[in-house]
C-alpha cells in the first residue's frame, strides 16, 4: 500500500512539474515573435556552435577535476577519466530524468565503493554542490559590479548590492560547517530517535569528513577556484552561441544571466528546469531592453547542446564497468583508515 501511495505521489509531482514547464513555455512563446526567432536561428554559424560545444566539454573536464580535489582531500583516489565519465553520466541523468538530483545520485553511486562509504561520497558531492553555488554567485556579483561601474551606476538586471548580500549570506552558511564540524551533529538530534545507531554512524562520518576538509583548506580553495572556472566556461559557452546567432549581448550581462538561470533551475518546480530556464533568459533580456527572441534562442540552443554532450553519458553508462576503476593503492600520500562501505 505504501509503495502504491508513494508511486501516486511521484506521479502527481511529475504531472505538476510538467504543467508548470508547459505553462511557462506557453507564456514565453506567446510573448515572442516566432518568425523572428526562426530567422535568427537560421543565421547560426556552425564554427561558433562547435566552439560552444567544446566549452561544454571544458566544463566536464574542470568539473571532474574539482570533484577529484575534494575526493583526494578525503583520501579517496580515483582516476580522472573515471570521474569525467561519471560526470557525463550525471549530465545524462540530469537532462533525461525528471529529477533535479538524478545526476548527484549517479555521482554518489559511482564513488561509494572507492570511498568505502556512501555517507562520505554523499558529503563530498554536497560540498562540491555548495562550492559550485558559491562560484556562480561570485561570478554573477563580480560581473554585475563591473557592468554597474561601466555604465555609470545603472542597476542592470539585478543590482550588484543584492548579489553581494546573497553571496555573503551563502558564504557564511557554507563556512560554518567547516568552522565548527562537531556542531553539525546537533542538526540531526531531533531525528536520532527514529534509528539511533544508524543515524549516529552517519553523523560521525559526516563530522569526520568535515574535519578532514578543515585540515586541508587548499582542497576547498581549489574546489572554489574550479567552480569559478566552470562558471566562466559556461559564460563563454553562451557567448559563443550568441556570436553564432549574431545576438548582441554583453559578456558581463551573460555572466549574470547564466548563473541566475542555473540557480532558478535548482528549484524543484519544473521538469529539469524546462520552462523556468527559458523564462529566466527572456525576463533578463527584457530587463536589458533586448529582443525577447534572443533570450529564448540562447536558452534553447544552450539546452540542446547540453543534451548532445550528455548523450555521451548514456553510451558510457551502457557499456562501462559497474564501478569506476580506483587508483592502485599507494597512489596518494594521504591515507585514511578503512571505511564501512554501507555507512
Amino acid at each position: 500500500m505504501r509503495v502504491a501511495t508513494d508511486g501516486r505521489h511521484r506521479a502527481v509531482g511529475l504531472l505538476v512539474k510538467g504543467l508548470v514547464s508547459a505553462a511557462l513555455l506557453a507564456v514565453v512563446l506567446w510573448h515572442v515573435d516566432v518568425a523572428r526567432l526562426w530567422a535568427s536561428a537560421r543565421r547560426a554559424s556552425l564554427p561558433w556552435l562547435a566552439l560552444s560545444l567544446a566549452f561544454n566539454l571544458v566544463v566536464v573536464v574542470i568539473g571532474a577535476w574539482r570533484w577529484n580535489q575534494l575526493l583526494r582531500a578525503q583520501g579517496v583516489a580515483m582516476r580522472t577519466r573515471s570521474l569525467m565519465a561519471s560526470w557525463l553520466v550525471a549530465l545524462f541523468f540530469n537532462n533525461f530524468l525528471p529529477s533535479n538530483i538524478g545526476g548527484d545520485v549517479a555521482r554518489i553511486a559511482d564513488t561509494t565503493r572507492p570511498a568505502g562509504s556512501g555517507t562520505l561520497a554523499t558529503t563530498v558531492v554536497l560540498v562540491d554542490r555548495g562550492l559550485g553555488l558559491l562560484g556562480l554567485m561570485l561570478v554573477a556579483a563580480v560581473a554585475d559590479s563591473s557592468e554597474y561601474w561601466r555604465t555609470g551606476g545603472a542597476e542592470g538586471i539585478v543590482g550588484p548590492s543584492a548579489l553581494w548580500i546573497a553571496l555573503a549570506v551563502l558564504a557564511v552558511a557554507a563556512t560554518l560547517p567547516f568552522v565548527a564540524p562537531d556542531r553539525v551533529g546537533l542538526l540531526f538530534r531531533p531525528i536520532r530517535f527514529l534509528h539511533p545507531e544508524w543515524i549516529e554512524a552517519r553523523v560521525e562520518r559526516i563530522v569526520e569528513a568535515l574535519h578532514r576538509f578543515r585540515s586541508v583548506p587548499m582542497a576547498l580553495g581549489s574546489g572554489l577556484a574550479g567552480a569559478v572556472a566552470v562558471q566562466v566556461a559556461l559564460v563563454a559557452l553562451y557567448w559563443a552561441i550568441a556570436r553564432s546567432m549574431q545576438v548582441t549581448v554583453a559578456v558581463s550581462d551573460l555572466a549574470v544571466i547564466v548563473p541566475m538561470s542555473l540557480v532558478v533551475q535548482m528549484l524543484p518546480v519544473s521538469l529539469n528546469g524546462l520552462g523556468v530556464r527559458e523564462a529566466t533568459f527572456v525576463f533578463c533580456f527584457r530587463q536589458l531592453g533586448l529582443p525577447l527572441e534572443w533570450g529564448l534562442l540562447l536558452s534553447f540552443v544552450g539546452a540542446v547542446l547540453a543534451l548532445l554532450v550528455s548523450l555521451a553519458g548514456a553510451v558510457i553508462y551502457a557499456v562501462r564497468r559497474p564501478q569506476p576503476e580506483p587508483v592502485p593503492e599507494g597512489a596518494l600520500s594521504l591515507t585514511t583508515e578503512s571505511r564501512d562501505p554501507i555507512v
